[in-house]
């Protein structure tokens, strides 16, 4: 089975589209609250579940800025 990979970003639907933004908030907003209770957040890297500590998630934002 096939799977579509269109950017969502790309939808004549304007919900659709704005749903990217929505999900990239959401994201950083569950990194700032892992930081902040200094706990993991569990995510999937090419599709493997990986956890990733508060300590990382400092080092990658301080990396990032």
């Amino acid at each position: 089975m096939k799977t579509s990979t269109k950017d969502i970003r790309n939808s004549p639907d304007p919900d659709i589209a704005g749903s990217y933004n929505a999900m990239q908030r959401a994201g950083k907003a569950a990194i700032d609250l892992a930081i902040q209770t200094n706990t993991a957040i569990v995510t999937s890297i090419n599709g493997k579940v990986v956890r990733i500590p508060a300590a990382e998630l400092i080092k990658q934002r301080q990396a990032n800025s």
